[in-house]
């Protein structure tokens, strides 16, 4: 490579950005062997140093994990929508069925005054001096209160049924308002999700082939250190939990779709992100749970990492941006990244933010 092409690599280095370093398929628990750069000579075309292709590593590490960051924001938007969309139908609903309760009343109310309007609309006084049978006046005159204390509950439910109408369409507003914000929210993450993993494409497109394979040894051998790490820590020998019924049922699922690619934003069944898997694993065990790590993390119960079982979720970065599903042993189970599929890596190999129990 010449001195042009080196130009550019440093260029894309120093000036793209945005993921989570995701270790490569059944690269989690041996050592990777390093490759020795290339010297360059007269002869030789000059080759990208080890030391710029740990920046590039760590520029597409940031550029993936922005992109799952805006993915999680992406998801939420998404399952927002799906939750306002059917609380407008619902509301629609109730209020057909109060505009339907109301025209009923109405013609209740109607009928009642048409009665009204026919009695003459005297006092009882006067009914009681014009009657040839006062007794008979009398018994009517019961009837006549019971019917206003019936009109009198009419009019009140007519009065409950408008503001209940008002009130279904107010909430329907906001309700709308919430969808469409959400629609932005939903574009506006979409963006943000193409842009970053553009910019991880160009920064690898501008690699020759000996090169993304150094690059992918480098990123084996980032993975095996911190799994390294993390075994040599002891955390295993605390580790002893066994599955439950439902979390062999999840973990089956998982293991399951091994071998099928990431894609941003999708739940399978032939392609998923990472808090899709998890999250579509679990309901095909029974238990419903959210669907982003980011709520994931929030509302399921924590685990301290000693206790972790086999279905249990790891959580991963500060931010809380990837999710895997424990395997044992050490292991689990994900959808790392664009690029990549579902595979089984090292549990140490990325930063643990800690565990949730969707069975707990």
């Amino acid at each position: 490579m010449g001195s042009g092409k080196r130009g550019l690599i440093a260029a894309a280095v120093t000036v793209v950005c945005a993921v989570t370093v995701l270790a490569a398929p059944g690269m989690a628990f041996a050592a990777p062997s390093p490759t020795p750069s290339t010297s360059p000579s007269s002869s030789t075309p000059a080759t990208v140093s080890n030391k710029d292709l740990e920046a590039v590593r760590k520029k597409l590490e940031k550029l993936y994990h922005d992109a799952a960051v805006a993915t999680d924001e992406y998801n939420a938007a998404e399952e927002a929508a799906e939750k306002q969309s059917a609380e407008i139908v619902s509301l629609a609903k109730r209020i057909v069925k109060g505009q339907e309760r109301l025209a009923e009343l109405k013609k209740r109310a109607g009928a009642a005054a048409a009665a009204q309007y026919r009695s003459g609309g005297l006092p009882d006084e006067a009914h009681l001096m014009l009657s040839d049978d006062p007794q008979a006046f009398l018994d009517g005159t019961g009837r006549v209160l019971q019917g206003q204390r019936a009109t009198k509950g009419l009019l009140a439910e007519m009065t409950r049924t408008q503001q209940d109408l008002e009130q279904y369409a107010k909430d329907a507003s906001a309700q709308w308002q919430k969808l469409e914000a959400g629609r932005k929210a939903k574009a506006a993450a979409k963006k943000k999700i193409k842009k970053q993993i553009a910019a991880a494409e160009e920064l690898e497109s501008q690699l020759e082939e000996e090169e993304k394979e150094r690059l992918a040894e480098l990123e084996e051998q980032a993975a095996y250190k911190a799994q390294t790490a993390w075994l040599d820590s002891g955390i295993l020998k605390d580790i002893k939990g066994k599955a439950s019924k439902k979390g062999r049922e999840a973990l089956e699922y998982a293991t399951a779709q091994l071998g099928k690619p990431y894609e941003w934003g999708a739940e399978g069944p032939k392609t998923y992100d990472c808090s899709g898997l998890t999250s579509q694993a679990w309901a095909s065990a029974g238990r419903g749970i959210p669907r982003t790590s980011q709520e994931q993390w929030k509302q399921l119960e924590r685990i301290d990492i000693k206790d972790m079982r086999p279905g249990d979720l790891i959580i991963y970065n500060a931010d809380a941006s990837h999710v895997a599903m424990y395997v044992g042993d050490g292991a689990i189970v994900h959808a790392p990244r664009p690029g990549r599929t579902v595979t089984v890596a090292g549990a140490g190999t990325m930063p643990i933010l800690g565990v949730v129990r969707p069975d707990a």
